[in-house]
């Protein structure tokens, strides 16, 4: 087996993956009398034994080969029928057939395997030195059943291999987001805070400050990014809940932060927690920030953006509003997709993943985000049990 080529020896190790094989074999022997059966992974040059029953002592073991030429396999890996000969003494063709004549068999079933995708892989076959009476419906449907169910667990095999591979590149899509590319721009950011503490002149000044908010919007990409990377590709969101956060204060500090960034624009608040609220405060912090954002980027001008905040009845509240035009019908259904961003203005480009990464943080609370568009208003709702 060691001078076997990876790709057929990885073969032969799916097969023996496949615990039905050997009472797929052990039935075909039983059903037909027959005292040889085997799964084999035929090629354009090689017939290798991939799993074996054997009661007559044919000789052959997993791993073994024989000469393509003189198996009848050859021929059915050529035309992609089976072939099946009760007597081959009696067969008009096989009688003469040099293959029969070789290892001394006088019945033989051998039915094509082929993948998912159309390949050929091989042939589930049996074999026997007395004739057999195999040219039956009964018979024939069962080995076509049998390679059918074989070739599924063959495919169930590759989508387990393709899905590893996948969670490799993940776990590489990962770090790199994680390290290589948080790190330079940390550089560049904290290269742009000194730059501005140090500039002479406005023009410099003016620079430095264009690179820092880049930074900080660089920064904040990488994150939504990985944040979607864990929340779609790997195991979720995780949560790091603590019960002694003050959420009103984490609440009014994102409402500052964006009164500063919006000072334009009016933000009205009702905050009023008469129950705890234990959650991780830092998700929390960007779950509100992204929707008052959007409430702020996306409102009439001149009208004010609402936010409530209640806790009772074992729930906590936290709905944003603004006034302006509706959220199209067409858009609603996918305003939580990933990507989906509707109809963006200038300025304001974006991954389109603030939206899926705020409801992926509701959910891991337990919670939801409902969304309610009329002509008059836009409201965002976030609910969670406190229990």
């Amino acid at each position: 087996m060691t001078n076997l080529s990876p790709q057929i020896q990885a073969d032969i190790k799916a097969i023996s993956s496949i615990s039905v094989v050997p009472t797929i074999l052990d039935m075909v022997c039983h059903t037909t009398g027959m005292g040889f059966s085997a799964v084999a992974r035929v090629t354009d040059t090689q017939w290798v034994c991939c799993s074996v029953h054997d009661k007559i002592n044919f000789g052959i073991k997993p791993g073994g080969e024989l000469k393509l030429e003189t198996t009848i396999c050859h021929e059915i890996r050529q035309s992609g029928d089976g072939v099946i000969i009760d007597h081959v003494a009696l067969d008009p063709y096989f009688s003469t057939h040099h293959t029969p004549a070789m290892y001394g068999f006088q019945s033989y079933i051998s039915i094509p395997i082929f993948l998912k995708d159309g390949r050929f892989f091989g042939t589930l076959c049996a074999i026997d030195p007395n004739p057999h009476k195999l040219s039956n419906p009964e018979t024939i449907n069962m080995f076509k059943l049998y390679a059918e169910l074989i070739a599924f667990h063959l495919h169930a095999i590759d989508e387990l291999v393709e899905e590893r591979r996948i969670a490799d590149l993940r776990e590489q899509f990962i770090a790199i987001l994680g390290h290589d590319l948080r790190n330079p721009i940390s550089a560049i950011s904290t290269s742009s805070q000194l730059l501005l503490r140090s500039a002479a002149d406005d023009r410099t000044k003016r620079l430095a400050g264009i690179i820092k908010d880049s930074s900080v919007r660089m920064a904040a990409l990488v994150e939504n990014v990985m944040d979607f990377a864990s929340a779609r590709l790997g195991g979720g969101l995780t949560l790091k809940q603590n019960p002694e956060d003050d959420i009103a204060k984490v609440l009014n500090h994102v409402i500052e932060e964006l009164q500063i960034i919006n000072p334009d624009c009016v933000i009205k608040t009702d905050v009023n927690l008469a129950q705890p609220v234990n959650a991780d405060s830092k998700r929390i912090a960007q779950l509100f920030s992204n929707l008052l954002a959007n409430a702020l980027t996306h409102g009439k001008a001149g009208t004010p953006v609402k936010v409530k905040a209640i806790s009772e009845n074992d729930v906590f509240e936290l709905s944003i509003t603004n006034f302006g035009e509706p959220i199209a019908v067409d858009v609603l259904p996918h305003l939580f997709h990933p990507f989906a961003r509707g109809d963006i203005k200038k300025g304001d480009e974006g991954l389109g993943l603030g939206l899926f990464i705020s409801q992926q943080i509701a959910e891991a609370h337990g919670g939801k985000i409902a969304v309610i568009s009329t002509e008059k208003e836009t409201s965002f709702t976030f609910s969670m049990p406190l229990n």
